[in-house]
C-alpha cells in the first residue's frame, strides 16, 4: 500500500471516532475535527523515529481498537515529538512523546481546533493541570488511571473522557497508554498550567 493511502486510512480512523463523538454527544466542535482530518494537509514522509516508537508499536499491536491496526501501519508516518506546550512541561515530568496533527500551526491547519495522539511511559505519573480549550480524549491502547475533575478511575481502551475547559485532569499508567486527544473553544498554549496535585503531596 501506498505510503498515502497508509496515512489517510490512519486519519479516517481516527476521524470516525470523532465523527461518532460529535453525534453522540452533539458536539459540533468534534466532527469539525474530524472533518478537517478527513480534508488532509499532512504530508506522507517518513518522519524521525522517536525514541518511544518500539513501546507505542508494541501498544498497538496488542490493542483491539479499531483504529490500531491503521495506526500502527502509519507509524512511520506519524510526526511524534511535537508537543506545542512542551515548553511549559518541566524535564522530570516529560514521562510521554505527543504527536500533534492539527492545529493554528499545523501540520494540518485548523485555526480553531488542535488534535493529536499521546502515549506515556509505563510506571508514571503526568500531574494534575488545566487549560482554557475543552479537551476529549479517548483510550486507544494499554492503561491507565484517569483524573477528570472528582472522577478518578481505571479506563477501559475505547473509553472517552471529555474535560470541559479548566477540569483538572491527570493520568496515570503501569504499562503505558496511548490516546488521542483534541482541544476546542480557545486552543491557546498560555493558559496551560499545573495544578496542586495531592498526588504528588503524598508520594
Amino acid at each position: 500500500m501506498l505510503e498515502r493511502e497508509l496515512l489517510d486510512a490512519a486519519l479516517a480512523a481516527l476521524a470516525n471516532i470523532y465523527r461518532a463523538e460529535g453525534v453522540t454527544f452533539q458536539r459540533p466542535e468534534a466532527e469539525a475535527t474530524g472533518e478537517a482530518l478527513l480534508r488532509g494537509g499532512l504530508v506522507p514522509a517518513q518522519q524521525p523515529q522517536c525514541s518511544d516508537d518500539a513501546a507505542i508499536r508494541a501498544l498497538l499491536l496488542a490493542s483491539p481498537h479499531p483504529a490500531a491496526q491503521a495506526l500502527l501501519a502509519a507509524q512511520h508516518l506519524i510526526p511524534w515529538d511535537t508537543n506545542p506546550v512542551g515548553d511549559v512541561v518541566p524535564e522530570e515530568l516529560k514521562v510521554y512523546t505527543v504527536s500533534t496533527l492539527m492545529g493554528p500551526e499545523g501540520p494540518i491547519y485548523a485555526p480553531n481546533l488542535r488534535c493529536g495522539l499521546y502515549y506515556q511511559r509505563p510506571g508514571s505519573y503526568y500531574p494534575l493541570h488545566d487549560h482554557d480549550a475543552d479537551e476529549t480524549y479517548v483510550i486507544l491502547a494499554g492503561d491507565t488511571l484517569w483524573t477528570a475533575g472528582d472522577d478518578r478511575r481505571e479506563r477501559e481502551i475505547g473509553e472517552m473522557i471529555h474535560h470541559p475547559s479548566h477540569m483538572p485532569h491527570a493520568f496515570g499508567t503501569q504499562g503505558g497508554v496511548l490516546a488521542m486527544w483534541r482541544w476546542s473553544g480557545d486552543v491557546n498554549l498560555e493558559s496551560y498550567r499545573f495544578l496542586p496535585d495531592p498526588a504528588l503531596a503524598s508520594a
